[in-house]
């Protein structure tokens, strides 16, 4: 199915935000990579002073591939009343990136609360951020092999998915019949003893 998506994003999947309804308080507008950094600027120049938040989203089907979404705040910048002060402006950036060597321009420049969530998209997701101060992992130990919100990311982590599944008792393995509730360790205690017994028999 063709994206919705104004310009259209190439790809079989369908641009999710596009479907989304419109937000009342907040404008989405997408931005291309290589205009990211100049349309950051542009906006904290006209006022969106903060950014609330930083993120990013995974669509494997799709390209781009992920998408880098920036959440900023416009705030009166002079004395307002009640109800003016009350309705600030929202703004919602959104930023295709390439699956293949995913990176963008760090915002850290512009707004100081990009610091860690930057960090953050980079030990999850993989992207690069060209400029950041500090760039290295928040949340995974720094020898974490992969990026764990990566769709594609195994299950059980890399490192575990090389090694096969320890053989273990379930309650599967117990046979039709078995109470559900009360003697079910019994069962398997027994199973277990049952299956020792004959292996250490002649």
């Amino acid at each position: 199915m063709p994206s919705t998506q104004t310009p259209p994003i190439a790809g079989l999947a369908i641009d999710p935000p596009s479907l989304r309804p419109p937000i009342d308080d907040a404008v989405i507008e997408r931005v291309e990579p290589a205009g990211l950094h100049a349309r950051l600027e542009e906006l904290a120049a006209g006022g969106f002073t903060m950014l609330l938040d930083l993120g990013a989203v995974d669509y494997p089907q799709r390209e781009p591939r992920y998408d880098v979404v920036y959440h900023l705040l416009k705030l009166p910048a002079t004395a307002a009343t009640v109800a003016e002060a009350g309705t600030p402006v929202r703004m919602r950036v959104l930023c295709g990136v390439p699956g293949e060597r995913p990176q963008l321009p760090s915002a850290t420049g512009i707004w100081k609360s990009a610091d860690w969530a930057e960090r953050e998209i980079y030990d999850l997701f993989g992207i690069v951020f060209e400029g950041h101060p500090d760039l290295r992992r928040i949340q995974m130990p720094g020898d974490w092999e992969g990026h764990p919100l990566r769709k594609d990311y195994p299950l059980r982590g890399p490192a575990r998915e090389k090694a096969p599944r320890p053989p273990f008792a379930l309650k599967s393995n117990v046979q039709a019949g078995t109470p559900p509730t009360g003697r079910t360790l019994e069962a398997l205690q027994e199973q277990i003893a049952r299956v020792r017994e004959e292996g250490a028999s002649p």
